[in-house]
Formats: structure tokens, C-alpha cells, sequence
């Protein structure tokens, strides 16, 4: 088993692409929220939804996930999240 810790931080503040490339997902750093959500998605923004609707507090969120498709976040209210992927 190969354990990853690190990864590329992408940063968002509306709904996008994490990686267009299947990979693992890391975790995600909540860098500012005023009632902001978070869902994650295998795949594009109609893809599957990893994880139910994230209400996070400001800081790191381990997230480990495998994203056979991509991954993509939709996020909700007012938000900054730096998400952090490694691609492969």
C-alpha cells in the first residue's frame, strides 16, 4: 500500500475542478467560511457525490478519497477552501 502525503493544493472559492485526473484526494484547508459548504464529487459537477453536504469550521479536514473520474467540488454560501490532490 503506498501512502500519500502530500499532494497539488488547489484553491477555490466557487464550485470547480479539484484534478480532471483520476487520483487521491487528500484533504481540503478551510481558509475563511460564513456558513460555506462543501460536497465532493468523483467526476464533474453532475458526477458522484463522495461525501454528504460539509458544513466545515475554518482548518484542515482530513479527507482520504480515491477519485477514479476526477474530483470536483461543489461549494455552497460563502467560502474559501485550498483542496489538496495527488494525481495518479
Amino acid at each position: 500500500m503506498i501512502t500519500v502525503e502530500s499532494g497539488t493544493p488547489v484553491n477555490l472559492t466557487a464550485s470547480g475542478a479539484v484534478s480532471l485526473t483520476s487520483g487521491q484526494l487528500l484533504g481540503f484547508y478551510v481558509n475563511s467560511t460564513s456558513s460555506g459548504t462543501v460536497v465532493v464529487r468523483d467526476g464533474g459537477a453532475s458526477g458522484t457525490a463522495i461525501s454528504g453536504t460539509i458544513t466545515p469550521a475554518v482548518g484542515f479536514h482530513k479527507f482520504p478519497a480515491y477519485c477514479t473520474s476526477g474530483c470536483y467540488a461543489t461549494l455552497g454560501g460563502t467560502i474559501n477552501v485550498t483542496f489538496f490532490f495527488s494525481a495518479g
